[in-house]
């Protein structure tokens, strides 16, 4: 008698298996997602070469910063850990209409004329719609272009062209004739990531994924995309305005919650050669509730401006609104000021923003953001060549934070006076042509700040 066929069934959406059919995959809840495959139907096929050797772990040899590949573009080298490593898996995630795919125009564009071949497949435009992208932009080098959505196509393609770098935009257009669902789905999404990621280990050849982004801001699909990919990007970014942020999330190749800054212009994205000069450009240096902040993003110091406006409400409940700055640590100042202080906040809306559309996370953050409170309270403007930081405790004391020196070199280089800092902070030693008050407690910031 012939062998019977086994049955599975496959949830379409995340690739749950059973040995029977269920009404609801209890995996993702969904309903009517099971479909049934056949076990034996399923063709055998080595995508990638498969390495089955051992090493010895004190045997081998780190390379990687000597064959690491330079792009050209230096803010982009610098979110990556100084180069792109061979054989990694960048992923690259960013709303709708940012400048991702214009980004990796220019890298492939750069990259190509160093001599590499370069590889783009596409599943969501035209080529005559890239080809008018790279008129536009300018864009040298010859660039390899495949448009194709179907997995195994880009594999055959990448065998055949044999490219030294790879670029899917997107992911989420990928599908593979062996998973029985749509585009974008869960199955979709780990199948095509797998598959890439064996492809980009087993030939050495670094890969450039883009993906989607949900209404929340973070990446479309599984959590899983972004643990098997080696670095995580997200490029960010207010459409109405000229300047982009590219930030490092995740980096097995080097430091994380590294950005580069761009600027959107129509000849395309370029780098912007002093950061701290895009975000004071505008400032007006005579108003009350404003503050000069030296921030670290990655190992970059930064200078932004912190605003703040008290005004009088009436609501029953004030408001606490906050842009680029979180809205309970602002709660958290508030409480603190309005006990060691003796102000009366609590009848009092509270505007914060981060000038530039910056989004700042960090502790040090604290005493700017206090002292830009107390000027819009008073109605007197802190002197704007002055530079504050330091994190504020909940008994009032001023806590010492990190990279003092990064902060108050990179203040001095634009010509700050003056740097109202912790008292505890270590540093080996202070400039001598800068005015530093060294503060313990916020009870001395009144008199500091309006003498």
């Amino acid at each position: 008698m012939p062998k019977e066929k086994k049955s599975l069934f496959v949830c379409k959406n995340c690739g749950f298996s059973s040995v029977k059919w269920l009404g609801r995959c209890p995996e993702c809840d969904s309903w009517d997602s099971l479909v049934e495959r056949h076990s034996q139907s399923r063709k055998k096929r080595q995508d990638h070469p498969v390495n089955q050797h051992v090493y010895n772990l004190d045997d081998l040899e780190t390379r990687t910063e000597q064959t690491r590949f330079q792009t050209g573009i230096g803010e982009f080298d610098r979110v990556l850990g100084g180069g792109i490593v061979p054989g990694s898996l960048v992923l690259l995630g960013g709303e709708p209409g940012i400048g991702k795919s214009t980004l990796l125009l220019q890298v492939l564009s750069k990259l190509s004329n160093r001599g590499l071949t370069v590889l783009y497949t596409s599943g969501e435009e035209s080529p005559e719609q890239i080809k008018i992208r790279a008129s536009r932009l300018g864009i040298e080098g010859k660039i390899l272009l495949a448009c194709m959505s179907e997995l195994e196509a880009v594999l055959q393609t990448v065998a055949d062209k044999q490219p030294d770098i790879l670029a899917v935009d997107s992911i989420h257009t990928l599908y593979s004739q062996d998973v029985n669902s749509l585009p974008g789905s869960l199955g979709q999404v780990k199948a095509a990531s797998s598959s890439l990621m064996g492809l980009a280990k087993g030939f050495k050849i670094p890969i450039f994924i883009v993906g989607h982004v949900t209404k929340e801001g973070a990446i479309a699909g599984p959590k899983a995309l972004e643990h098997l990919v080696d670095t995580v990007l997200y490029f960010e970014g207010d459409r109405t305005q000229a300047f982009r942020i590219l930030r490092t999330v995740k980096n097995r190749f080097g430091p994380t919650h590294e950005i580069g800054i761009f600027e959107m212009k129509d000849s395309g994205l370029e780098e912007v050669a002093s950061p701290s000069n895009l975000f004071l450009e505008h400032r007006n240096n005579s108003v009350a509730g404003s503050t000069i902040f030296p921030c670290i993003e990655g190992t970059r110091p930064l200078l932004v401006e912190i605003q703040a406006l008290v005004n009088q409400s009436y609501l029953a409940l004030p408001r606490r609104t906050t842009a680029g700055f979180d809205s309970n640590r602002l709660a958290l100042l508030t409480a603190v000021v309005e006990k060691h202080l003796d102000i009366s906040l609590f009848d009092k809306d509270i505007f914060v923003n981060v000038a530039g559309g910056l989004k700042i996370s960090e502790p040090a953050a604290d005493l700017p953001l206090l002292c830009a409170i107390l000027s819009s309270f008073y109605d007197r403007p802190v002197d704007h060549s002055t530079v504050i930081f330091g994190e504020v405790g909940l008994t009032g004391e001023i806590r010492p934070v990190s990279h003092s020196d990064l902060r108050i070199n990179e203040a001095k280089r634009l010509g700050i006076k003056k740097c109202i800092m912790p008292a505890y902070a270590k540093d080996k030693q202070l400039p001598q042509d800068m005015t530093v008050a060294q503060i313990n407690h916020i009870t001395q910031l009144p008199d500091l700040l309006f003498d």
